[in-house]
This record gives structure tokens, sequence and C-alpha cells, in this order.
């Protein structure tokens, strides 16, 4: 993998881009204790439906996030990072060592995807078809975090 571009001013977190798959990844720079802040976002904007980009944060609520280079943060059925919607923060939920990529479960914000996609995160837990919350299995439920939006979700059920 090479660097393709520094892209935040406290040198903590780069997009590289490997040229073997096309694919872009958020990597960390430095080390970040488990339950450290990895990253603040906002919102860019806020849209009414998902978007393949978006981050969910309430029914027919959705957010483009900002800094943008956070969409570069990748799924994986054994994420290293938490994205709470309700503080704007990105949480390391294990320790992530420097040149780590950064990457999160994608139903733990989305209840139902724009886009669902076949995962290939070549974790032993691997999931398979990813296409949000809503249709996880109990098994699943208990061994991620989820935004609030999605725990109320969850409990709605």
């Amino acid at each position: 993998m090479t660097i393709n571009e520094l892209i935040d001013d406290t040198g903590n977190l780069a997009v590289f881009y490997n040229p073997e798959n096309g694919h872009y990844a958020l990597r960390a720079l430095k080390f970040f204790a488990m339950n450290s802040i990895v990253q603040v976002f906002s919102a860019q904007e806020y849209l009414q439906q998902p978007t393949y980009l978006s981050v969910q944060i309430d029914k027919n609520k959705h957010i483009h996030l900002f800094p943008a280079f956070l969409q570069y943060t990748n799924h994986s059925c054994e994420p290293n990072t938490f994205f709470d919607t309700q503080k704007g923060k990105i949480i390391a939920i294990k320790n992530i060592h420097e040149n780590e990529e950064i990457s999160f479960f994608y139903p733990a914000t989305e209840w139902s995807m724009a886009q669902p996609f076949n995962c290939f995160c070549n974790t032993p837990s691997c999931l398979g078809m990813i296409q949000g919350a809503a249709y996880l299995d109990d098994n699943a439920i208990k061994k991620y975090h989820f935004s609030d939006y999605i725990q109320k979700k969850f409990y709605q059920r």
C-alpha cells in the first residue's frame, strides 16, 4: 500500500490507496488506545434518504460526514471503531496500531442500507451480505455496538 494523501491537520489519519484492489482505506498514523477518540465528526449535510456514503442518525435523517475523508472508513465484521452519532465521535473499541486500517460495522448506524453489499472483510466472523441492522439475527445484535437510533429500533421490533 502507498500513502495517497495526508488528510487531517493533526497527522493522525491518512487515506491509502491499494492498487491491487483499487480501493481506498483510512489508516491510523499513530496508536489509538481502546476507548480513545479517533476523530470528531459533524454533518456536512443532512438528507432524508440514505445514500451510499451517508450515516443514519434518526428516522429519515442521514448525514454526509465532515470531515469528508471519513467516507474512506471501510466496513468490517470485526471493526476497531464505533461511530457515536449522538456525540459526533469515532471511538476506538480496540487498540488501533499505527498503519492499521480504521473500520466500523456499517449496520451499527444503518437500519436499512441504500446499497447492500457482499462483505469481503475476510474475518472469521464475516456476515456475508451486509444490508443494515434490520436484517441481523439475535446473535449478531449481541456482538456489536449500535447507535442510539438503531438500539431504539431493536426495542420497537
